[in-house]
C-alpha cells in the first residue's frame, strides 16, 4: 500500500489533479452543470468517486481535508468555467 500524503500542500495538489481529470473526462457535463446551475447534481457520482480516491491517498490527520477537496473543485472546475454562459454569473 502506498504511503498516505501528510502534507496539506501535496494533498491540495492531489485534489486538483483528481478534479482536473474529472473535468477533462466530463467536459459536456461540466458545461451543462454550469449553464443550468446543477453541476454538483450532474457530477455527483464522479465527484464522490474522486473524493473517495482522495481520501484513500490522504491522511485523515490533515486539518480541513474536506475543505482541500472542495476548494479544488472551485479552483479547477468552477473558476475555469467562467467563460460558460450561465445565470449564476
Amino acid at each position: 500500500m502506498a504511503r498516505l500524503v501528510e502534507n496539506p500542500d501535496l494533498a491540495f495538489r492531489l485534489a486538483r489533479a483528481i478534479i482536473s481529470d474529472i473535468a477533462l473526462y466530463n467536459q459536456e457535463k461540466v458545461k451543462e452543470g454550469i449553464k443550468n446551475d446543477n453541476l454538483f447534481e450532474i457530477l455527483a457520482e464522479e465527484l464522490e468517486e474522486g473524493r473517495e480516491h482522495f481520501y484513500s491517498r490522504v491522511s485523515a490527520d490533515i486539518a480541513d481535508r474536506d475543505h482541500l477537496f472542495d476548494r479544488a473543485i472551485v479552483d479547477v472546475m468552477i473558476k475555469q468555467a467562467g467563460k460558460i454562459e450561465s445565470s449564476i454569473w
